[in-house]
Parts: C-alpha cells; sequence; structure tokens
C-alpha cells in the first residue's frame, strides 16, 4: 500500500479510536495456575484470526519478576517482544499527568478544588467552574478536541502534522460543556490537556520538564519520554494493523505524539511501566491524605475497559476481579493497547501490552477475550503464582 493511503487509513482508525468507548464485561473463565497455563493462554490469543503480531506481560511480586511473552516485536525480523523494548503507552499516559498533578496538590502548589476559570482563564468562560478533581475524574463535562470534525480533518490530511499540543482545547473552544460539572462520567482527552495546562501554569514550568522532576526520576524511569514527533526510538515492539487476510501492516511511526500530548503521547517500556505503576498505585509519590482523595471511587471505566468490574478515581482506576483489587490504568491507540495495574500497596504488578489496538468499536468480542485473559494474569499475581 502506498505511505499516502497508509497514512490515510491510520489517521481514519486512530481518530476514531480516541473517541469514548463503551466498556465491556469480562465473561467468566477457569482459574489459571501453573506457568504454562499462562504462557499458552498468551500464544493462544495472539495466534487467533486478528489477534495481535506479538505481547508482553510482566508480573512482579515480592518473590520476584515473570516475563510471558508470545508471538514477535517485528515481523519482519521475528524478534521477540523484551521488557525494554520502546512502546507507545497510549492513555496510560492519562496516569503520569495525574501524577504530576497529585505531587504539586501534596506540594499544595494546586488544589483539588482549583477550577478552569482561576488557573487557566484564557480558557472559555463557560468552562471556569471546572475543578481539578473533576478534570482527573473524568466528570468535567469539557467536550473532547479528539472529536471535533476540524481536528480529524487535520489529522486525516497530514497524520503526522504538528499541532501546537497546548493549543489542542482549541479545537473545542466554541463548545458547551457536555453537562454539569460532576454530574456524570464521561470519559474525555480533554480532560488531561487541561491537567497538564494547570500543572504548567501555578509552576512556569514545561510539562515535560515537570514529568522528568515529579514522575521520572523518583521512580527511576529511565526510557520514558513525551515525544512531539512521530519516531519510535530503539528498539521497540511495533505496532500494526491486523486486518485478515491481509498481513499486519507496521502503524508504529504512521502518527505523530503533538495532537495527543498529555493525554496519550507517552512512550516507555514494559520495565519502566513496571516502575511506575508500582510507584504510582502504591501512593509513593505523594502523602496519605491525597493517596485517600485519589481513591474516593465513582462509578466508571478506563478506556478500553480493564479487567472485572471497573470504577474511577483521580487518574486512577480499580479493578474488582474475581481474585481481589488492582489499581491502574489501560490505553488504547493506533497498533497498540496497554493495561498497568497493581495492588494497592504495589508490592505486586502487571504490566500487560500487546501491538494492535483493541477496544469496543473495534471487535467488542476480542476485547472481552483480553479482559479474561488479563483478569487470569491478575489472579496468578493475586494468588502468589505469577512468578
Amino acid at each position: 500500500m502506498p505511505l499516502r493511503q497508509t497514512r490515510l487509513r491510520a489517521a481514519s482508525v486512530v481518530a476514531v479510536c480516541l473517541a469514548a468507548l463503551s466498556p465491556a464485561t469480562a465473561g467468566a473463565a477457569t482459574d489459571p495456575s501453573g506457568h504454562q497455563i499462562l504462557q499458552r493462554q498468551l500464544e493462544d490469543f495472539v495466534a487467533r484470526p486478528g489477534g495481535p503480531p506479538g505481547a508482553i506481560a510482566v508480573l512482579r511480586t515480592e518473590h520476584g519478576t515473570r516475563v510471558v511473552r508470545a508471538g514477535v516485536s517485528d515481523v519482519r525480523t521475528g524478534r521477540p517482544p523484551q521488557v525494554d523494548d520502546h512502546m507507545r503507552i497510549a492513555s496510560t499516559a492519562k496516569a503520569f499527568s495525574g501524577a504530576v498533578a497529585l505531587t504539586l496538590v501534596d506540594h499544595r502548589a494546586l488544589s483539588l478544588d482549583d477550577t478552569l476559570g482561576k488557573r487557566l482563564p484564557q480558557l472559555p468562560d463557560a468552562w471556569a467552574a471546572v475543578t481539578l478533581r473533576q478534570l482527573l475524574n473524568h466528570t468535567s463535562g469539557l467536550p473532547d478536541y479528539s472529536q471535533s470534525t476540524a481536528f480529524r480533518d487535520v489529522l486525516l490530511a497530514d497524520p503526522r502534522h504538528r499541532f501546537d499540543s497546548r493549543r489542542l482545547l482549541d479545537y473545542v473552544a466554541g463548545e458547551p460543556l457536555r453537562f454539569e460539572p460532576g454530574s456524570q462520567y464521561r470519559y474525555s482527552n480533554s480532560d488531561n490537556i487541561a491537567v497538564a495546562l494547570m500543572a504548567e501554569a501555578v509552576t512556569r514550568t514545561p510539562y515535560e520538564e515537570l514529568l522528568r522532576k515529579l514522575v521520572y526520576a523518583p521512580l527511576r524511569l529511565h526510557s520514558t519520554s513525551l515525544p512531539q514527533g512521530y519516531r519510535m526510538p530503539e528498539p521497540y515492539l511495533h505496532g500494526y494493523v491486523v486486518d485478515p487476510p491481509a498481513p499486519p501492516e507496521d502503524v508504529s511511526e504512521v502518527i505523530g505524539m503533538s495532537g495527543v500530548w498529555a493525554s496519550g503521547g507517552i512512550v516507555s517500556t514494559p520495565a519502566d511501566m513496571t516502575r511506575f505503576i508500582r510507584g504510582y498505585a502504591g501512593g509513593r509519590l505523594y502523602g496519605r491524605k491525597v493517596v485517600e482523595q485519589q481513591r474516593e471511587w465513582i462509578e466508571g471505566a478506563s478506556e478500553p475497559a480493564g479487567p472485572g468490574r471497573n470504577s474511577a478515581g483521580l487518574a486512577i482506576f480499580r479493578y474488582e476481579t474475581r481474585c481481589g483489587v488492582v489499581l491502574g490504568h489501560t490505553g488504547n491507540t493506533l497498533g497498540y493497547t496497554q493495561l498497568i495495574a497493581a495492588t494497592p500497596d504495589g508490592r505486586r504488578s502487571l504490566t500487560f501490552s500487546v501491538t494492535t489496538q483493541i477496544n469496543q468499536a473495534a471487535d467488542a468480542a476480542q476485547l472481552e477475550r483480553m479482559r479474561t485473559l488479563q483478569e487470569n494474569f491478575v489472579c496468578a499475581l493475586l494468588r502468589g503464582n505469577g512468578k
């Protein structure tokens, strides 16, 4: 397929994927036990028609780390997935914006009751009453810029277009709130753009630098960054569009990250994401009072929905599985789907990454299979046989 057609096809897919999606409910499954069962289940998931070319899961407990992998990181070379391979982390990047904002709350530079009108008076007056708390738990009512016709038109015309990341909300600046702030849950990519802008406004520091100082450094993340362009650092998990009977199409570098920024533009590795979620879910970045406020749960699911029953906190989700509770975040973007989760004390964690986009809109049945598989991995983690 010519590059121009590839870009247009990929851009149209990514525009759809940025939409708010409805959660699916995972079906029941036999509890897994032992190392070989998890390995076989992941291999079966990859081998199914339409399955991802590659998958890697990192389970870490008090007793050590276990890596389960299936398929390949690159269909051209056949190289297997590795924990130090870079990948697009999609909306799990929203947890990073939460980490920055909540650290600033802990430092008293921000308050969860701070409003857009106070911190970002340049935004529309109609949005002025929206609070940081409502942005972090997706009850703000902000219209989703990634669903605007104007934004999609730019992306379709040039998937590698260099957006001004700090002006993304301009695409919906003329629109009213979708509902009264705090009255309902609706996932919106605009929320985390506004969170990053609030953090910049109170610190007078670029968001990228705040990430380095407040998240990467304390959690020892060595291979995590927020790029503006489309290039992936080597080595990396290649992301694919899978549409049998056509061969997988490599879309790793089709789109730039400036158009998603704080809502989903981070590049990281399974190893770094393991370190991140253990510290983030475990509350290591800020004090107990902030952690307690972060864990005030409301009805709401991550996108795509995570394993078990989902509820929403402040830039974190609670996944109640048949084997117990983990906290984390999911994400999906062109070529990649992610789950990061850990026990509330951060002592046990799961990072689960596949190299194609899986969501409700694209294939509800495949999403349900993936959620069931993820729940099996969580059960192995919580029962202590994840090592």
